[in-house]
This record gives C-alpha cells, structure tokens and sequence, in this order.
C-alpha cells in the first residue's frame, strides 16, 4: 500500500522556523516528484513547494527565499525547512506525490500530484 506519512509542524512564533518531513512507503519515490502544499478553510489549495527526481526545486512566490523543499531518496523522504515564518503561513500542510516514475524534471502542474499526505497544521503566532 503506497502511503505518505507526514511529521513535524507545531506552533512557532513569527520569524521562527519549523520543519516539516513526508515519508513514502510502498514503493520507491525516487524517480517521482514530490511537493507540498497548503490549505486554510474557504480558501483554495495552495502549491507551496516542489521538487524533482533529480533535485530541481519550484516554488511559489510567497515563500521563495524562506522556505526549502528537500528530499533523501535513500529514506524515501521529502522535507520542507521553514524559515522566516509569519504569520500568514498557518495553514494545514500537506505533502503529494506523483502516482508514477515520471522522470521529469518539471514545472509541474498541480495535478500531477494524485498521492497524499494526512496533513499537518502550522501555526505561526504575531
């Protein structure tokens, strides 16, 4: 059963910095890309993060220069590093998957990710 296991998050103060991780299991993710995102009630998804088979980051305007998106392949596991936080960045995280073994380096559109992680909330205090 392929499944995405998220840890991390928490409450943090503005400015402050937390660290989220996402491991896969069921089948290696290697050759997948991976992201995250973000959702706050009556608001849409939003696509925070990306990155490819072969580490080629993406990521959205309002967090590029703060937050880093990584990956260890050998443990199957993607991370997002934030950093600077404010906060306008509480929201439920979420990490994703591609369902295949693309091998594309992107940019990706938001609906190639069809694998889900469970969720985590982020809140960052003022």
């Amino acid at each position: 059963q392929v499944q995405l296991v998220q840890s991390g998050g928490g409450l943090a103060q503005a400015g402050g910095s937390l660290r989220l991780s996402c491991a896969a299991s069921g089948r290696s993710f290697s050759s997948s890309a991976m992201g995250w995102f973000r959702h706050n009630p009556g608001k849409e998804r939003e696509f925070v993060a990306a990155i490819s088979w072969n580490n080629r980051t993406y990521y959205a305007d309002s967090v590029k220069g703060r937050f880093t998106i990584s990956r260890d392949n050998g443990k199957n596991t993607e991370y997002l590093e934030m950093n600077e936080l404010k906060p306008e960045d509480t929201a439920v995280y979420y990490c994703a998957a591609e369902d295949v073994s693309s091998w594309s380096s992107g940019p990706f559109s938001d609906g190639i990710f069809e694998l889900w992680g469970q969720g985590t909330l982020v809140t960052v205090s003022s």
